[in-house]
């Protein structure tokens, strides 16, 4: 037991030994909450509590599960292995499979991934009543929005036949104001998403297919329609614990509040200001709702922070105070401002640039002239961006100062210059009059067709509205590309060899 709330501060012990009923804990940056999380799992475990198979312990991604599962493994004693640790989607997943046939699936179903339910919706394009959203000219365009709003959809709780109802709704409304000509075309399009979205989800039934989406969807929706399942994990899982609750959409929200049901043992961690996912649908509203759900739940805020200086904190402080009135710490009426250990530290500076390359440029002079002083060394420096892409115009200035770097970041499969180059190849093939994919096909290092050359061909292609596929397959019977030298017709006749 000593072990387990050893290190910990007041309010963290207060939060781990919290017996029975709804636990709100609101915890900032670097104030140990996933410490909390899985001290508190311990802690049940010594306490017997609860059982390694009764306690249920939910996050965002598969990293955070992870390090969740490594920390609690270290806690508790040897052989403790069934505790439920896992993301939700995964959580999810393991629901539908342990009641495959209640919710009519195939135990061994298949969940697509983005790209591969992009390929399923496109090989079923035709069966979808669609109209605007799939237009003559490119009957395809719209296949990844329109994956995209079902999604969200399913990350709203909203239902097939409630969108449906819906657009019925909007039908109705501009009928009786004929005059109203947008909301009559709002009404067509929305009545075309949600025909296609009831069709999406009786089209992975009946192929024995789910998708990303439907991985937490399903299992609420199992759960909401079969009483005896769901009251088979209420008794299961005696207490729920939910960490970086601010990043959970409404409907994950709604399924761990089913699962709490009458013992109501659930535990959730998270802050508004650290919600990065709302893009994804994540509702940092959902702290809201729990306060009003759970309104008799015990409050823990754990201010003391083990990772800045508090000249670091107060100016992240002063900053997030724009997002008022809409933060939690406002409407909930409680003290955020988080206490460093370290009260020593250089104030945070702030340098302005009128361009990325002007910024880029100063950091990295910035870097050299601090380790020219001898008091530093490069591995000293961190530059942090928004995202990888933001990172080049520093690489680029780095280099220009001979400063040696290391990139942390993925640069994504797609951004790679061979898996780039074979994208092309396909989409030539594929579309021999996709000149842009040709272009960038011939001007690599595989063919390295001379450039002056190829702006010749793109020239007299673009002047005679002609896919360049077509002035490289006539070149001899064009005399305004005479000049083109024998090298690279040559190396012409080789692509368009390739290509067939």
């Amino acid at each position: 037991m000593n072990k387990i709330l050893e290190g910990l501060n007041k309010e963290q012990i207060e939060a781990v030994t919290h017996r029975a009923g709804p636990l709100l804990i609101i915890a900032g940056a670097g104030t140990g909450k996933t410490t909390v999380i899985t001290r508190r799992i311990a802690w049940l475990l010594a306490e017997g509590l609860a059982k390694t198979g009764e306690i249920l312990a939910l996050t965002f991604t598969d990293k955070a599960a992870g390090e969740m599962q490594e920390r609690v493994d270290i806690l508790v004693p040897y052989g403790y292995t069934d505790i439920w640790i896992s993301t939700f989607h995964a959580f999810g997943d393991r629901l539908l499979r342990e009641n495959a046939l209640v919710a009519g699936l195939n135990p061994d179903f298949k969940v697509l991934t983005r790209p591969e339910a992009a390929v399923f919706f496109r090989e079923h394009l035709f069966e979808f009543d669609l109209s605007y959203y799939r237009p003559l000219a490119d009957p395809t365009r719209f296949i990844e929005a329109l994956i995209s709003l079902f999604s969200r959809a399913k990350d709203e709780d909203v239902s097939p036949q409630e969108y449906l109802e819906y657009a019925m709704a909007l039908i109705s409304k501009s009928g009786q104001d004929p005059q109203n000509l947008s909301l009559k075309e709002e009404a067509r399009q929305q009545m075309e998403v949600a025909r296609a979205y009831a069709q999406y989800q009786e089209l992975l039934a009946k192929e024995g297919l789910i998708d990303f989406g439907n991985q937490f969807y399903l299992a609420l929706k199992l759960l909401r329609e079969h009483p005896l399942i769901l009251k088979k994990y209420q008794e299961q899982f005696k207490y729920i614990l939910v960490d970086e609750f601010q990043d959970t959409n409404y409907a994950q929200y709604q399924l761990v509040k089913l699962l709490s049901g009458k013992t109501r043992n659930i535990t959730v961690t998270g802050d508004d200001d650290q919600c990065i996912y709302r893009f994804r649908g994540a509702a940092y509203s959902n702290l809201l709702n729990f306060i009003n759900d759970f309104s008799d739940a015990e409050e823990v805020s754990i201010v003391r922070n083990y990772r800045s200086s508090q000249a670091i904190l107060d100016s992240a402080y002063r900053l997030i105070q724009n997002n008022n009135p809409e933060r939690f710490e406002v409407k909930a009426n409680i003290d955020k401002r988080l206490i460093g250990l370290t009260k020593e530290g250089n104030p945070v500076q702030h340098l302005h640039f009128d361009t990325n390359s002007t910024e880029a440029d100063n950091v990295a002079k910035l870097i050299k002239g601090k380790v020219g002083t001898g008091n530093l060394k490069y591995r000293d420096f961190a530059i942090l961006v928004r995202s990888n892409s933001d990172a080049q115009s520093f690489l680029q200035a780095l280099n220009m100062q001979d400063i040696p770097w290391q990139f942390s970041g993925n640069q994504g499969l797609y951004s790679r210059e061979e898996v780039k180059l074979c994208i092309n190849f396909l989409r030539a093939v594929a579309n021999p009059s996709d000149s842009l994919s040709l272009y960038y096909l011939v001007s690599s290092k595989v063919y390295s067709l001379s450039l002056s050359d190829l702006g010749l061909c793109a020239h007299y292609a673009k002047r005679r509205n002609k896919a360049l596929y077509l002035v490289f397959g006539k070149l001899d019977n064009i005399p305004e590309l005479k000049d083109i030298n024998d090298e690279s017709k040559s190396k012409i006749e080789n692509i368009l060899a390739d290509l067939k």
